[in-house]
């Protein structure tokens, strides 16, 4: 079965100077997947006759479907319209659906209809008229040469309703499109090159319907697993073979598939009853904003105590000051008294505890910038690790509560299997 491509046209100086961000394509994306139709490609361009002209010419010439936002208000440098009955050799017409809608909206909201509000019910005259109901400026629908082009409000929820209520159904109706079905795996602990090379023999024994890719982020590198076939059914049948198969080679880094780290561990601390605490030095606090931007975190995440000085660390958390002044704050002695006390202190079944140096400065020769000491303690065992990281300040306190959050995940006794697929 072929496959059907599509390419996003996004149309507005706005977007290349940066005023707005483009959060169309993205959703546009997503949904075009989900009946079939694989986005190969997005384009933005400004609001120039010429530009737009050229990027439609190069978007037919690689698609199947084009997909156009932007450019329709009623001002004159919304010139979408125009461009593409310039571009189709037609001429314009009054739609008289679209001008009911647009008189409709202007009466219940009090206002006089204007000739240039008018003006947005013209069209080109070789399009199928797509009528507004979330806003003034109708959609448009071409079919050319083989090709679909859907012309759309760049407001983002005018755009989404258009395709929700019109373009998807007829899309699916006019393509025969294949199934498309994509499966993340997230992997946490090991950088990408080095996952590579560890699954390299699985990756070249995928069938060919079933492409992987690797999308690297801070400390994680996602696995996305895309298959294409007749039926979604049996693509998930496989895939899911694929993945159990990809679990007996790389156990220890894979910790689950759709959720973040934060969420994922939250689950496994419900489903075994636990509860957390944390006590935090360099990342400020980092950590605990992290754990309870997760809704529910309640019920496992008791708090958190930020002892950013040593006297915080003496009178709050109950370290030594013998063992300050000997270590130092930012050491495994440290660290390993801040996890164990904040437990007992908040009374949980687990503490966890970060202390470093996070820059730009405060470094020395034995411990330059980016030295970090974490720590995990339960009432039988604790764990430290030390992180050599950046000069970036920032970067290390993300980096850091996400290596902590992992040290956390590591030591509870479950498996990626509790985080069903």
């Amino acid at each position: 079965m072929k496959s059907i491509l599509a390419e996003v046209v996004t149309i507005g100086d706005e977007i290349l100077y940066g005023q707005i961000t483009d959060t169309n394509t993205q959703w546009m994306s997503a949904e075009l997947s989900k009946i079939g139709i694989r986005t190969v490609r997005k384009s933005s361009v400004g609001d120039t006759e010429d530009q737009i002209l050229q990027i439609l010419k190069e978007a037919e010439s690689r698609a199947d479907v084009i997909l156009i936002t932007g450019g329709l208000g009623p001002t004159k440098d919304d010139i979408t319209k125009k461009t593409l009955a310039k571009y189709f050799g037609v001429g314009m017409v009054l739609n008289e659906e679209a001008l009911a809608n647009v008189t409709e909206i202007f009466a219940r909201r009090g206002f006089e209809l204007t000739e240039l509000n008018r003006q947005q019910a013209m069209v080109p005259t070789n399009c199928t008229c797509i009528v507004n109901k979330a806003g003034t400026a109708p959609g448009m629908w071409f079919e050319h040469q083989g090709k679909i082009f859907v012309s759309m409000p760049g407001v983002p929820y005018e755009m989404k309703w258009i395709m929700e209520n019109w373009v998807l159904e007829h899309l699916s109706a006019f393509f025969q499109t294949p199934a498309i079905y994509h499966k993340n795996i997230r992997t946490i602990g090991i950088g990408e090159s080095f996952l590579a090379e560890q699954i390299e023999a699985w990756e070249d024994a995928l069938p060919s319907h079933i492409r992987l890719a690797y999308l690297p982020s801070m400390g994680q590198v996602k696995l996305r697993l895309t298959a294409t076939g007749a039926f979604i059914s049996e693509l998930e049948a496989e895939v899911q073979q694929q993945v159990n198969t990809l679990l007996t080679i790389i156990p220890e880094y894979v910790y689950g598939y759709d959720d973040e780290l934060e969420t994922v561990i939250g689950k496994l601390l419900l489903d075994q009853n636990l509860t957390l605490a944390t006590a935090e030095s360099c990342t400020g606090g980092y950590v605990a904003h992290t754990i309870t931007k997760v809704p529910g975190s309640s019920r496992y995440f008791t708090g958190g105590m930020v002892t950013y000085s040593n006297d915080m660390k003496i009178n709050q958390l109950d370290v030594l000051p013998d063992t300050l002044a000997q270590y130092g704050a930012v050491s495994e002695e440290t660290v390993r008294q801040m996890a164990e006390n904040v437990r007992k202190k908040l009374n949980t079944d687990i503490g966890i505890s970060t202390s470093g140096i996070a820059g730009p400065d405060g470094g020395t020769p034995d411990k330059p910038v980016g030295t970090i000491w974490i720590a995990y303690a339960d009432k039988d065992k604790t764990v430290t690790k030390k992180l050599q990281l950046f000069r970036d300040r920032l970067l290390n306190i993300q980096y850091t509560t996400l290596s902590v959050l992992n040290l956390l995940r590591q030591n509870l006794p479950a498996s990626v299997e509790t985080v069903a697929p």
